[in-house]
C-alpha cells in the first residue's frame, strides 16, 4: 500500500548552556496531486510555540524560538502520507531541438531555476559530463535528463562522511564522491548548463525489502536519513524527478518535503542560539508503511528519540542538517 507513517527526530546537544534559541525547519510534506499528507504533528523538546507558512517555493516552513537557557534541543516530526499513482506524460519524447527554440521563453519563467546558485555553479569542469549526457540522450529532453543522471550515478561513489552540509558541486567533483545531497547538486549542474530548467527536491526514500547492494544503499538512505533528487522541467509534461544516487526511477516511495533552487533553500532544520557552547547533532528517521502484514495499521511512536532524563533545555546555531 502506498501509504506510509514517518518520524524524524533531530537532537542537537550542547557542552555548556545556550539560550535565545531561533529555528525553522521544512519537515511538513507536500499535498498536491502526486501525494496526499494526511496528518502532521511537530513537537519541539523544551516547548515551544509554533507557527507556519508558505515560502517563495511553496513548502510549508515552521518557525519556533527558544529563550531560556538549556542545554539539549529535540525536533521531533511525524506524518502520515498517501503516494498517488503518476499519470502518463504527454510529452515524452520532446527533442532537444525543440526545447532549444523556446529557450528565452523558458529561461525568463524558469530564471530561479537555470542560473547558478552557491551550492551549483555553472563550472566548465561540468561540460565534459554535458556532453556525454548529450550523446547518449537520443536527441531527446527526458534521454539527456536520464543520461546525466545515469552517469552521475556511474562515475561517482556514494561515501557517508565524504562531503559536509556546505559542500559545492566543486567538493564532489574533486572527490568523485557524497552523499545524495551531492549529487543532487551535481544533476543540477549538469542539466542546467544545458539550459534545462531544474530543482533541487528534499525529502524521504521508503525502503523496499529486497536482497542485493541497491536494497543496502535504500536502507542507509531511506531508513537513516533523510533524502534528495533533482526535478527537470520539460515543456507539456511538466516536472519530472530524477534520482541519480539510487539510479532508480522516481516514484511512489520517494515523499516529498519541500522544492528549491539548491539545497541551501530547503534544509530540514536549521537556526541560530546565543553562547558559546559547542553542539553535537543526531538525526534518526524511521519510514515504515502505515499498514503490517495483516493490513492492520501501525502507527506507534518511534523509538528515535534519545531517553530523556529530565531534559534542560535546547538550542541551535550557524548550523544545519546534512542529507545524507
Amino acid at each position: 500500500m502506498n501509504r506510509y507513517h514517518l518520524t524524524h527526530v533531530t537532537e542537537f546537544q550542547y557542552d555548556g548552556p545556550v539560550s535565545e534559541s531561533y529555528n525553522e525547519v521544512r519537515l511538513r510534506p507536500m499535498h498536491d496531486d502526486k501525494q496526499s499528507c494526511l496528518s502532521f504533528r511537530l513537537v519541539t523538546s523544551p516547548s515551544s510555540h509554533v507557527t507556519a507558512y508558505h515560502d517563495a517555493f511553496g513548502n510549508w516552513v515552521h518557525q519556533f524560538n527558544i529563550f531560556q537557557e538549556h542545554h539539549r534541543l529535540t525536533v521531533q516530526s511525524g506524518f502520515v502520507v498517501l503516494a498517488h499513482e503518476a499519470r502518463a506524460n504527454g510529452a515524452a519524447s520532446m527533442t532537444l531541438g525543440e526545447f532549444d527554440a523556446q529557450g528565452k521563453e523558458l529561461c525568463e519563467e524558469h530564471f530561479d531555476f537555470i542560473a547558478p546558485t552557491t551550492y551549483v555553479p555553472h563550472l566548465p569542469r561540468l561540460e565534459e559530463l554535458v556532453q556525454a549526457a548529450s550523446q547518449a540522450s537520443q536527441g531527446t529532453v527526458l534521454g539527456f535528463a536520464q543520461a546525466a543522471s545515469d552517469l552521475i550515478h556511474q562515475r561517482f561513489r556514494y561515501v557517508k562522511g565524504a562531503t559536509h552540509v556546505n559542500s559545492s558541486v566543486e567538493d564532489s567533483l574533486s572527490l568523485g564522491a557524497g552523499v545524495c545531497q551531492d549529487f543532487a547538486h551535481l544533476l543540477l549542474g549538469v542539466v542546467r548548463m544545458r539550459g534545462l530548467p531544474a530543482r533541487y527536491v528534499s525529502g524521504y526514500i521508503v525502503p523496499q525489502p529486497q536482497d542485493g547492494e541497491a536494497s543496502n544503499l535504500e536502507e542507509v538512505v531511506g531508513g537513516q536519513a533523510s533524502h534528495a533528487w533533482t526535478d527537470v522541467f520539460v515543456p507539456g509534461t511538466g516536472w519530472v524527478g530524477f534520482d541519480p544516487t539510487l539510479g532508480k526511477a522516481v516514484g511512489l516511495r520517494h515523499v516529498r518535503v519541500a522544492y528549491g533552487r539548491d539545497y541551501g533553500d530547503v534544509p530540514p532544520v536549521r537556526g541560530v542560539y546565543k553562547g558559546h557552547a559547542g553542539q553535537r547533532l543526531s538525526v534518526d528517521v524511521r519510514v515504515r508503511p502505515v499498514v503490517d502484514d495483516e493490513g492492520h495499521e501501525r502507527l506507534q511512536e518511534t523509538a528515535a528519540v534519545p531517553a530523556e532524563e529530565s531534559i534542560p533545555e535546547r538550542p541551535q546555531q550557524p548550523q544545519q542538517q546534512q542529507q545524507q
